[in-house]
């Protein structure tokens, strides 16, 4: 992690934390203002559009003063924190920094289980640290729920007293699902206040909109929204970087969607067979990322992106497929490079472990970065067809929907085949709707024949 650098040795610059990124959430202090510190020692947890961020202090001294609160919007180039000499004393703290408690291995926003001080840390090659335990990124002291910063932060903006939660996830963790069952619970009732009370009579007060002419015999309207009813989330971390980019994506893309559906009978009972023969679990996610590699090759232009600035479509030689995934935090595109130089029994592992470091928020940054078309596993929830949006800059995304049992008329006759619906979205600015549907035709046609999907599409 490269540093910025301050003219005041003593003020700490909060720097780059990944490429592009210009701000981070504060999740935790790890140390507090007055205590020494080492070089190396993880001072702050941030959260990231992408990922949680151990930031640490790069050379030894005192903690003066701690800038900012958790849940804070940290900028990068902005002081974070400042030292004092080795040898003051540890000043006051200030009125706005919120204490934290001492990095003695055990914090209400840290991981569980960690080493003792002393310990060596081991990196783990991500911009996340070290994830310690089967869980990652949990905390639990006693007394104190089991959660990630992420649910601990939903439950603060919910008003959620998230260590009043019994967890239903893994050991007793408390889950997002936890959380939101609490808030949607009904509030227990409190006796109203008095008529004569000003604030009711404000609340009670409806505007007339002399402009509006209302029907006659028309019900009466209410525009008071009882107190509780509501909860106001703000926009962060992934699920502000999510809402951003779907935005630019809707702003600069023109999208259409084509649709249909492929026969996989044949397919299932190969990915059966390989599952059965590899002792692995098979989805039919990877014959359908196998089927579009090959489909690229003689699509060239859905396998582009797009640079506005230079007003230029992009196409690559490589396939380097998205994979969208659902998370607690919001959903993410991990990517699978040069998918098209491998198998169906390789990619189905490489999805595997995307899924699992996205949901652990362990994944290295650039793994969430350079897709050129990008899949979507509507189906692995419910639902049949889906208009997805493209993961701008690219112009083409597909969503594969669940499979269902339909009849199809085959050989002059009627059958009950298993189907696969498929929506592929693109741009029209770089597709026309003429090779889109070629394209969709294509995959369906290669899905139908599961023995030629099983070796890479790049000899």
């Amino acid at each position: 992690m490269a540093h910025a650098k301050s003219s005041d040795p003593n003020i700490f610059i909060l720097p780059d934390l990944g490429e592009g990124v210009h701000e981070a959430e504060l999740i935790a202090w790890r140390v507090a203002p007055g205590q020494e510190v080492e070089e190396h020692q993880i001072v702050a947890e941030m959260e990231t559009d992408k990922a949680l961020v151990e930031v640490p202090s790069p050379r030894a001294g005192v903690i003066k003063e701690l800038i900012g609160n958790p849940g804070d919007i940290l900028k990068v180039g902005e002081p974070a924190w400042t030292y004092v000499g080795a040898s003051a004393a540890a000043p006051r703290q200030p009125p706005h920094a919120k204490p934290a408690a001492p990095d003695n291995g055990s914090h209400a926003h840290d991981r569980v289980s960690r080493p003792a001080a002393t310990d060596e840390r081991e990196d783990a090659g991500t911009v996340v640290g070290t994830m310690s335990g089967s869980l990652g990124a949990v905390s639990g002291d006693a007394g104190k729920a089991l959660a990630t910063p992420a649910v601990r932060r939903l439950a603060r903006d919910l008003a959620i007293d998230i260590d009043a939660l019994r967890g239903t996830g893994l050991a007793g963790r408390v889950t997002e699902k936890d959380v939101r069952a609490a808030a949607s619970a009904p509030a227990p009732r409190t006796p109203a206040a008095p008529p004569s009370a000003p604030a009711t009579r404000l609340a009670t007060t409806v505007r007339r909109e002399p402009e509006v002419v209302e029907p006659r015999n028309a019900p009466a309207r209410s525009t008071l929204v009882p107190a509780g009813d509501t909860n106001r989330i703000a926009f962060r971390g992934v699920r502000k970087t999510i809402a951003n980019r779907l935005r630019q994506s809707v702003d600069h893309a023109v999208h259409f969607t084509v649709m249909d559906e492929a026969d996989v009978t044949d397919l299932d009972a190969v990915r059966k067979q390989m599952s059965a023969a590899s002792g692995e679990k098979l989805s039919y996610l990877p014959f359908v990322v196998s089927a579009v590699c090959r489909a690229m090759k003689n699509f060239p232009a859905l396998n582009s992106t797009v640079d506005d600035e230079k007003e230029e479509i992009v196409r690559h030689a490589r396939v380097h497929i998205g994979i969208a995934t659902d998370t607690d935090q919001g959903l993410t595109v991990p990517v699978i490079p040069e998918a098209d130089a491998m198998g169906v029994l390789e990619i189905g592992r490489h999805i595997a472990d995307l899924a699992r470091m996205t949901r652990e928020r362990s994944i290295p940054r650039e793994r969430l970065m350079g897709s050129t078309f990008t899949i979507s596993n509507v189906g692995s929830y419910a639902g049949r067809f889906a208009t997805p949006i493209i993961n701008y800059p690219e112009v083409g995304i597909l969503a594969v929907g669940r499979v269902r049992e339909g009849v199809v008329a085959k050989q002059g006759g009627i059958h009950v085949a298993k189907l696969l619906p498929l929506s592929l979205t693109c741009d029209h600015r770089s597709v026309d709707g003429a090779e889109a549907a070629r394209c969709l035709a294509h995959i369906i046609e290669l899905l139908s024949d599961a023995q030629a999907l099983l070796t890479p599409a790049r000899a």
